[in-house]
C-alpha cells in the first residue's frame, strides 16, 4: 500500500482508542479509492480492480449518508478535511 493506514487513522480519531468511527472509516476508505485510482490510471483493462473501486466508493457513500444523517457538523467538518466534494 502507497499510503500509511497508521498515520490516517491518527489523523482522523476522535481519541486515543477510536479506530472505528465513521470518520477513520471514511478517511481509510479514501485513501485507498486514491490508491486505486492511480493503479487504474495505469492499467485501464483492469476490471477487477474496478470493480473493487466501485465497491469501495459505495461503502464510503454509504458511511457520509449515515454521518450525514446522524451529525451534519462532523459530516461537514470531514468533507472539508479530506477535500471531498459533496
Amino acid at each position: 500500500m502507497s499510503f500509511n493506514k497508521s498515520e490516517i487513522i491518527k489523523a482522523n480519531q476522535q481519541d486515543a482508542k477510536d479506530t472505528g468511527s465513521p470518520e477513520v472509516q471514511v478517511a481509510l476508505l479514501t485513501g485507498r479509492i486514491n490508491h486505486l485510482t492511480e493503479h487504474l490510471r495505469d492499467h485501464r483493462k483492469d476490471f477487477h480492480s474496478r470493480r473493487g473501486l466501485i465497491m469501495l466508493t459505495n461503502r464510503r457513500r454509504k458511511l457520509l449518508n449515515y454521518l450525514k444523517s446522524s451529525n451534519l457538523d462532523r459530516y461537514n467538518a470531514l468533507i472539508v478535511k479530506l477535500n471531498l466534494r459533496k
